[in-house]
């Protein structure tokens, strides 16, 4: 079913991502990401996700040991769950 107005961008950024906490998240999400990078383990348009074993949401840290890279698919249906990725 199409929107009937058009969606406002500004006022979802000012709302949702531009809040401290979005872009603390994020910021951890590219520490992350530049960790594996430097190790070698992921490049730009490889299609892999940087998944953190025990989520940022329930404590987790972007410490190596709580990293893995993974499929994209993989870490999407994982969501915020710790363990493994069938659960």
């Amino acid at each position: 079913m199409p929107r009937k107005e058009p969606r406002n961008y500004k006022q979802e950024y000012k709302e949702y991502h531009g809040t401290d906490t979005q872009k603390k998240n994020r910021a951890a999400r590219n520490t992350a990401r530049s960790t594996m990078a430097k190790a070698g383990k992921v490049s730009k348009g490889d299609g892999k996700e940087v998944d953190h074993k025990k989520p940022l949401s329930k404590g987790g840290s972007t410490s190596k040991s709580n990293l893995r890279v993974v499929a994209k698919a993989v870490n999407r249906k994982k969501g915020n769950r710790t363990g493994g990725t069938n659960k």
